[in-house]
């Protein structure tokens, strides 16, 4: 999940379970405000590790110590203390009032296991049991940027501080929905340009979903009296209805992707779902066989139930793994392939020549390319000369 969202998230429990308030307020600071900045800052403390590799010119640390003890349960309360006692010093040099040393440690807990859950249920992977097991579980259930989740962890929280304040309601509640109304034309073009489109009739019904969200409260003033914590409860609510929908697409999608391996009586050595934006219904199934990889594109909108029995149900794309030699056994000896390997869970090795240069390319196809045109994120490239030196090795920029 991205940082953004995570802090997003953050604040929405804080105000939904803690009695949280605005993160800026033109009052001085009080508990609820500060509880409300801590688990924000909770909840976005894990993605600190990327700090290592801003001044690293190891690149190898985006898949060996990004999401490691940062993102540890068994870390988790070493971090709470620690956050917490900082919080508390800060608090006493600036004369605020803070919630208990106790009370800052479970609210900063409550953050960083947001974060830890949220980033579980995208396909990247996190080392939960770091240091004591480096292995990445991961969920499969949201998409890494899932623009839908982040409106429904945002949207509340706007509708709260809108109709927190009668005199300037109607002003607030009409700003916010000219500001959001043109959210989903922007996600639409970007979603267009790498090759996630969203339909004219999803933004048709986004954009007046909004309007109704933001103006209908005005009509006799009903939003005044819903109470500033409601607002985000209801919020909260909708965003673990929304991980359970994903929870159960992504059930329905691994079904079918099972369905199409026995069909073609695949040996299999990984299997997966992963979804794909812009919406809950596609997803990416993917299937490791000994000799490569078999990719099907799903749109769980399809009624399988009006094919014919005998047709071919699912879209295939086969990727495999080129055939042995020198350059790739030379390839899988170095340090750097080898932790790629370890990290890539639906690996396809390519090699091709480019004049007398031998290439050997190893792209995870858990991160697909939404346009066939552009390479994948997670491409690892060595350059062999004839005698089988290695000229250059590193991640293919896509």
């Amino acid at each position: 999940m991205d940082t953004i969202t995570h802090g997003i998230a953050g604040a929405l429990v804080a105000k939904a379970a803690f009695g949280g308030r605005d993160l800026i307020s033109p009052a001085e600071m009080e508990k609820r405000r500060l509880s409300t900045w801590a688990l924000t800052i909770g909840a976005v403390f894990p993605d600190c590790d990327i700090l290592r590799d801003m001044f690293s010119h190891d690149p190898m640390l985006i898949i060996t110590w990004h999401r490691s003890v940062t993102h540890s349960l068994l870390c988790l309360p070493i971090w709470s203390v620690i956050l917490a006692a900082l919080t508390g010093r800060v608090a006493r040099w600036r004369k605020w009032q803070a919630p208990s040393f106790l009370a800052l440690t479970g609210i900063y807990a409550v953050g960083i296991l947001s974060h830890i859950l949220l980033d579980l249920l995208t396909s990247f992977g996190t080392m939960i049991w770091s240091p004591l097991e480096w292995s990445r579980p991961a969920w499969d259930v949201l998409f890494i940027i899932d623009f839908t989740f982040t409106a429904i962890l945002l949207v509340p929280q706007w509708l709260a501080w809108a109709y927190a304040d009668a005199e300037h309601a109607r002003k607030r509640a009409a700003v916010l929905w000219v500001i959001f109304t043109a959210l989903p034309l922007l996600v639409s073009r970007f979603g267009a340009s790498v090759g996630a489109p969203v339909s004219s009739m999803a933004i048709l019904l986004i954009t007046v979903l909004l309007a109704i969200l933001f103006l209908l409260p005005l009509i006799r003033n009903w939003g005044l009296r819903v109470p500033y914590a409601a607002w985000n409860q209801v919020g909260l609510i909708f965003a673990i209805l929304y991980i359970g929908a994903a929870a159960y697409a992504h059930h329905a999608a691994l079904a079918r992707v099972r369905q199409f391996a026995a069909r073609q009586n695949l040996e299999v050595d990984a299997i997966g779902a992963l979804p794909l934006p812009p919406s809950l219904w596609h997803w990416d199934g993917l299937v490791r066989a000994p000799r490569g990889v078999y990719e099907v594109r799903l749109d769980l909108s399809d009624d399988l139930s009006q094919r014919p029995e005998n047709a071919e149900v699912i879209e295939r794309t086969y990727y495999p793994d080129a055939a042995p030699n020198m350059f790739i056994e030379a390839a899988r000896s170095l340090r750097q392939v080898q932790e790629v390997m370890w990290f890539a869970r639906f690996p396809v090795t390519h090699f091709y020549m480019e004049g007398d240069e031998a290439i050997v390319e190893i792209t995870d196809l858990r991160f697909a390319t939404l346009r066939r045109d552009r390479p994948g994120s997670f491409t690892y490239r060595v350059r062999f000369s004839p005698d089988g030196k290695v000229l250059s090795q590193g991640w293919v920029k896509p």
